[in-house]
């Protein structure tokens, strides 16, 4: 598996109901162990964990604490004899989620639904080596699987977009997307999330009308603040406390800049 597969299958992981039992399991096969792996720790002919968790030796030593004692047991999982030789200890509840890596003694903990965004800390389990830059990548990583995702997704739907002669016009499209993406988590547009939100606001229950929403957006971002009087923008295109619509996009083939008021 690579990095792209490993971040899906954790992402799923975490969105799916909490197994405490099956935790264990699952997150060592979003990490590439196979299926016959999984069955002989399962059965404790591999597994020699000390404290009812799962032990892959060599590699995690794994175990799910009652309610509010992640802390405690992630201890208890770092000074056990059996987790000797594993690189890596992990405890959580279903709340929250701590690990360490026993080599460097480098911790993570958070959220159990935000563990995904540590994915790259666990890579070594895959066998894939890293460094600390790539393991600080990992939110670049989770944003172009979710964006390949979405590409594939259109083209699924829309299989014609997928036509040599209607690629660079898909390609500006997923390039815009991408700046809009990036324009809110980095604040450029003002507020949380307003893309997105204009997009929901404005579009009709069954989103039949989402194409002219955000074609709306684009043509405003593309037209002079002054001249968005006309040029067939309706009034909210142009008339609008939504910071997104008081900026626009600079001159350029991709338009990857923006300019607010």
């Amino acid at each position: 598996m690579n990095a792209v597969e490993i971040e899906q299958a954790v992402s799923d992981l975490a969105e799916a109901p909490f197994d405490a039992v099956e935790f264990p399991f699952a997150f060592l096969q979003a990490f590439g162990n196979r299926e016959v792996t999984l069955c002989k720790l399962r059965t404790g002919g591999t597994n020699k964990s000390d404290l009812g968790g799962v032990l892959q030796t060599n590699n995690i030593h794994i175990a799910v604490a009652p309610s509010g004692e992640v802390t405690t047991m992630l201890e208890r999982l770092r000074t056990s004899s059996a987790t000797t030789k594993a690189k890596f200890a992990l405890a959580t509840d279903g709340d929250t989620l701590e690990a360490e890596d026993l080599v460097s003694g480098e911790t993570i903990g958070c959220d159990y639904a935000d563990f995904p965004n540590h994915f790259g800390f666990f890579l070594p389990l895959a066998g894939i080596t890293t460094v600390k830059q790539i393991r600080e990548s990992s939110f670049d990583i989770r944003a172009t699987s979710r964006l390949n995702r979405l590409y594939v997704e259109l083209l699924k739907d829309n299989p014609e977009w997928g036509k040599a002669e209607n690629q660079e016009a898909m390609n500006h499209f997923m390039a815009r997307l991408i700046f809009c993406f990036f324009a809110e988590d980095t604040d450029i547009f003002g507020g949380s999330s307003q893309f997105t939100k204009t997009i929901e606001r404005m579009s009709d229950r069954n989103s039949s009308n989402t194409p002219e929403v955000m074609r709306t957006i684009f043509l405003s971002m593309n037209t002079k603040i002054a001249e968005r009087g006309g040029g067939g923008i309706p009034r909210w295109g142009f008339r609008s406390s939504n910071p997104l619509l008081r900026c626009r996009l600079r001159p350029g083939r991709q338009h990857v800049a923006v300019g607010c008021e």
